[in-house]
Order: structure tokens, then sequence, then C-alpha cells
């Protein structure tokens, strides 16, 4: 079995005012590191260090350290596949070209979970289900 991570997981466990979210944030990304679970793509390492970087606030050199930490995990290289993959979802579903593309590498990973709080909790995407761990 593995999980994929959205980006507002991991940017939870870096958020200090994020009450009970980043415990529980913390707590998956620790255990799926241990049990080599985790996957995440290209993009959610992108936008993690963005939205790392502008929103928390957090030093450059911190948020690149955070990145590599999260390099432990099998990382999604988004490829012009992946990118046409995610332009047909986006063209036949009510989801964003961005949540289209985490779905489609998701996917691709063979990811069972795929953690998210933005995407609609208990979806299915072929054999990716949405879990939102903080419902």
């Amino acid at each position: 079995m593995s999980v994929f991570f959205d980006t507002n997981i991991l940017l939870y466990a870096d958020d200090a005012d994020a009450g009970g979210k980043t415990r529980i944030a913390r707590d998956l990304i620790r255990a799926s590191l241990a049990d080599r679970t985790g996957v995440v793509s290209t993009q959610v390492l992108q936008e993690f260090y963005v939205n790392a970087r502008k929103k928390l606030h957090i030093e450059g050199a911190a948020a690149r350290a955070r990145v590599e930490v999260y390099l432990g995990f099998d990382v999604v290289t988004i490829t012009p596949a992946l990118v046409l993959a995610a332009v047909d979802l986006n063209r036949l579903d009510t989801v964003s070209f961005w949540d289209a593309l985490v779905i489609r590498a998701a996917e691709h990973a063979g990811c069972d979970t795929l953690f998210s709080e933005d995407l609609q909790a208990g979806r299915r995407f072929g054999p990716t289900r949405v879990v939102n761990p903080f419902a």
C-alpha cells in the first residue's frame, strides 16, 4: 500500500498555526517515511518549497532541507504524458488542472490513498481514493 501526499499536508507539518493538523500531518509523514510507503511528485515538492517560503515564511535553507527530507519518499517526475492525462481529467471533470496533475501522479505511482484536504474526501479516481486526514 502506498500513499500520495498533496502539498497541503506537507505544509501543515510546518505550520505552527495549524493546531492539531500539524500533529496529524507530522505523524502521517513520519510513518510513511519509516515504512517507505510515501509518494510525492515533483509538482508537490515545487509547490511545497514556494508556499513554505511565501505563506509560512520559512527561510530558504530550511525549506530546502525540508524538501531533502521529502526526497525520502518515492518521487513521481511529472512527464509530458502525465500533463496530457491531467489535461484530459480537467476537460472531462470538475477538477482543476493542478489537482488533476496530483491525481494522475498518484494513480501513476499506484497509490491506494491520496491524502489531501483540498479534494473531495472519499472520491475515487481509478484505484486511488482521496482521504482527508483531518476530517
